[in-house]
């Protein structure tokens, strides 16, 4: 039987990649889920697995080759004697147990962390050496730049060995521990290539400082970007795998050497931003704490949003005498037939969806010098976690009711406090709504969540002295902020849709009658 091996997806709006390196070639046997090549796109590497064990056949793509989704990259001949090939070859799963229950060693292995996550940091481990867990039983707490994943025990047993120490970062085919004494028959898993004898992962050096090993080649794109840019090996540092240089590495450093130039011209405070001094006694009572790799993350997508688009914040302010007074009628009925609590954001979505509908350039992205419309709306609404900012998007919220809607921020809200949104709950937003005022704040301008080019900021309710038909009345006042790329959206689109949104809030019946 023979079965295909196809490019994955690359991710949003990556259509196409270049084949950096086989680490397999014809005839080589190959075990289920074991890496077979590395392609390379304009944003990330992506490592490509074995969908079987057996022997690989024909490889249709080469080395250096640019391939789209779903592309066909070669064959594998499916056989049981080629299956078994690598676990023979392959060095045994060091372990602590004892010499009897050897053959009940069991591997805990990094779990699947999501789709172009190739890495990810422990960040906690609940169990230690010698305690004995059972089926199921949270093992460790991995951290990668979006989400937390909790790894369970797969058998029950004694935790022997850990191999990966919390701070430390591992692949996403990495080995975390051994249990021993499990249930009889429990299959060991066949180590990875990139496991060292002590368990250890390969860390980056720092350029010029090591890199690649002298049998790992470079991906052919980044030693043609090197000779175009004039640049050696050790002027770059490899984020490939085994140190292996990519040509997004290259980039970077020709990036870097361009820019030396210039800082060197500049003032000295600008060339090293070096922290200032700290007097001893006030050092002594400082703490450092280094940044986990979700609020990395945040920083770095906070930070290229505004150096890309070009951002701009309008304001409005919505009365919410209406909208509350709807609500205090209905609420107890909503909850009764709905089981969810009827809340501010559902008519705050739906009244975005319906400007977006009158806007639709709020609604769409920048695709190099293409404008993408998107005829559908993929709600992002920013949530607060104790480990940082996250957006889970709920998924055609425009074709939604209200009780859909307040179900879906309910469940996505809770899972988002706990750490459990995969990755594909986090992306493909199309518009983001972001609610400042349950901390109390009255007036802010939110940041881009590219590539979107519009979002949306909430504010405190206030009761502030209004001028109403000629007479001073006290109403719940909300400010109202829209961001938007100016790049895509004009002014007159931008104050448009925040003016439909405070229409539809102080009057909802507008949202029934589609005006």
């Amino acid at each position: 039987m023979t079965t295909e091996v196809r490019v994955p997806t690359l991710g949003e709006s990556v259509t196409e990649a270049t084949v950096a390196t086989w680490f397999k070639k014809p005839g080589d046997a190959v075990a289920a889920d074991e890496m077979l090549c590395e392609l390379e796109t304009d944003k990330v590497t992506v490592e490509v697995p074995a969908p079987a064990a057996g022997t690989l056949g024909e490889i249709v793509a080469g080395e250096g080759e640019t391939v789209g989704v779903d592309a066909l990259l070669a064959t594998i001949t499916e056989g049981g004697s080629a299956a078994a090939a690598p676990a023979a070859s392959a060095p045994a799963a060091t372990s602590d147990a004892p010499a009897g229950d050897a053959g009940a060693a069991t591997d805990v292995m990094v779990p699947t962390l999501g789709e172009s996550v190739s890495e990810a940091t422990v960040s906690t481990w609940f169990k230690k050496v010698g305690d004995s867990v059972a089926q199921d039983e949270m093992l460790c707490e991995l951290e990668t730049d979006k989400v937390s994943v909790e790894v369970p025990s797969p058998v029950a047993g004694v935790l022997t060995e850990i191999t990966a120490a919390e701070g430390s970062t591992v692949d996403a085919s990495a080995k975390l521990g051994v249990i021993s004494g499990g249930a009889s028959g429990a299959v060991t898993p066949t180590p990875t290539k990139d496991e060292t004898a002590g368990g250890a992962q390969y860390t980056t050096p720092p350029a010029g400082q090591g890199g690649p090993a002298k049998d790992v080649a470079n991906a052919p794109s980044a030693e043609k970007a090197m000779a175009e840019a004039g640049l050696s090996s050790d002027q770059v540092q490899g984020t490939g795998r085994d140190g292996r240089i990519m040509k997004d590495d290259v980039a970077r450093a020709v990036a870097a050497a361009a820019a030396a130039p210039a800082a060197s011209t500049s003032a000295p405070a600008a060339a090293a931003p070096v922290r200032a001094p700290v007097a001893a006694d006030d050092a002594a009572r400082e703490e450092r704490v280094k940044m986990t790799r979700l609020r990395q993350t945040i920083a770095k997508r906070l930070k290229d949003s505004q150096n890309t688009a070009a951002m701009l914040t309008t304001y409005n302010e919505v009365d919410m005498t209406e909208v509350m007074a709807l609500r205090n009628e209905y609420k107890d009925l909503f909850l009764k037939k709905h089981g969810v609590k009827l809340g501010f954001m559902s008519f705050f979505t739906k009244a975005c969806c319906h400007a977006l509908k009158e806007v639709p350039e709020v609604n769409a992205e920048i695709d190099g010098t293409d404008i993408v419309y998107k005829n559908f709306v993929h709600m992002g609404i920013a949530a607060g976690t104790p480990t940082g900012l996250v957006v889970p998007v709920i998924r055609d919220a425009d074709a939604m009711s209200f009780a859909d809607i307040e179900k879906a921020i309910a469940e996505k809200g809770a899972r988002a406090r706990d750490g459990k949104l995969s990755m594909a709950e986090m992306q493909g937003g199309t518009f983001t709504i972001s609610n400042g005022g349950v901390y109390g704040s009255l007036m802010s301008s939110p940041i881009l969540n590219p590539p979107q080019s519009g979002i949306l900021g909430m504010h405190k309710i206030q009761d502030r002295p209004m001028a109403i038909n000629g007479k001073v009345e006290i109403r719940p006042m909300m400010y109202l902020a829209l961001s938007y790329d100016h790049r895509i959206v004009d002014g007159k689109g931008a104050v448009t849709f925040l003016v439909r949104v405070k229409e539809a809030l102080e009057d909802p019946r507008r949202l029934l009658m589609d005006l």
